[in-house]
């Protein structure tokens, strides 16, 4: 048995989320480059590069993990390209975004025969939290001056909008779409590539793909471009659980269980979100709130049901620990940090990353 905690990713359940991917692919005629700013665990992409065009990236780290190790498109995009970066990033990509003219502006000449973009902020989102909302107020986060784009259009093949945040609400999606076209569609039919961006939860359940892939379809049409999406969770939502030992139970008003992980450590976008972790099948007669081993007072995942009561050596499985967690997974505390488990399409498991105390100590200096 491997030893806990580990995170656990289940080609089967990863593999539906890229069959929903092809299906749009080729109903949409839309590309699709994996966001490696959510989810970059490099051992699965060799199941994931036959459904997916190639990555897009947030930093010159992510670019050059994109280019060598999944290959096809190389999307660059970075909030602000550093001067001794920028040679780097175009080295290894087919694309480079620019969050702003003043970006496009001091490094166009550096970008060789390289495809350029230019990140276009509508001023509004799917977000309802501040810390994720792209079109929040005084956003830093790409051009919203229609005009100020049009002096600069003929420098760039396309463009990159990302306005969408969890959003599986498809006529939510339609009818920002509409606005966009309203405010920035002039613009559209002069470049040759858009990217609505991710946060599109088109693999959820009962999403109406047909009529996604229609709407994706006619916004081509209409603008004569190349439309991309980046999805992040959606490529992998609900593949990867964490699994994890109970350690010791206690009672203080509420029956306590510590874990060997911690949310701090190791699903940390619960703690910034503050959100609560997911069991399944979360149901029964006893009660537990599952708390981390770290020293932080807060470091609890969720309060949860069970059919028995829970002892130390209990096993548990804290589900969705793939998008936006395994990428800020840290060494808070130097908790153990969690291996990472494939479970392979025949059900066999295959421990493919482990993590020592070399690891927590190289970690720092």
């Amino acid at each position: 048995m491997i030893e806990t905690p580990y995170y656990l990713i289940d080609k089967s359940k990863l593999l539906r989320n890229l069959q929903t991917i092809e299906y749009i692919r080729k109903h949409s005629g839309a590309k699709v480059v994996l966001a490696l700013k959510c989810f970059a665990t490099w051992a699965v992409f060799d199941l994931m590069r036959g459904s997916i065009d190639g990555t897009t990236s947030s930093s010159l780290y992510e670019v050059k993990l994109g280019r060598e190790e999944f290959g096809g498109e190389t999307h660059a995009y970075s909030v602000a390209f550093a001067d001794h970066e920028i040679d780097e990033v175009v080295a290894n990509a087919d694309k480079i975004i620019f969050n702003s003219i003043r970006q496009l502006d001091r490094f166009a000449d550096r970008t060789g025969s390289l495809s350029r973009g230019l990140r276009l902020n509508p001023g509004i989102s799917s977000s309802s939290f501040d810390l994720a909302d792209p079109a929040r107020p005084f956003s830093r986060l790409g051009e919203w001056d229609a005009a100020r784009i049009a002096d600069v259009v003929d420098r760039v093949d396309g463009f990159m909008i990302h306005n969408n945040c969890e959003n599986a609400d498809f006529s939510l999606f339609e009818r920002m779409l509409d606005q966009v076209e309203e405010r920035f569609g002039a613009l559209f039919p002069k470049v040759g590539w858009i990217s609505l961006g991710g946060g599109i939860h088109f693999t959820g359940d009962g999403y109406p793909l047909e009529a996604f892939c229609e709407r994706l379809k006619a916004f081509s049409q209409r603008h004569g471009v190349q439309v991309y999406l980046e999805p992040g969770e959606a490529a992998i939502t609900r593949s990867t659980t964490l699994e994890v030992t109970v350690l010791d139970t206690l009672f203080n008003g509420k029956h306590l269980a510590i874990v060997d992980s911690s949310v701090e450590a190791h699903m940390l976008d619960l703690l910034i979100y503050r959100q609560s972790a997911k069991i399944a099948p979360d149901s029964g007669e006893h009660h537990y709130m599952i708390c981390g081993k770290s020293c932080l007072a807060g470091d609890i995942f969720g309060e949860f049901a069970f059919d028995r009561e829970l002892a130390p050596g209990d096993r548990i499985s804290i589900q969705d620990a793939a998008g936006y967690t395994m990428v800020k997974k840290n060494w808070f505390n130097g908790v153990q940090m969690p291996s990472i488990v494939l479970r392979e399409l025949d059900g066999s498991q295959r421990l493919v990353r482990a993590f020592s105390y070399q690891d927590y100590r190289s970690s720092l200096s």
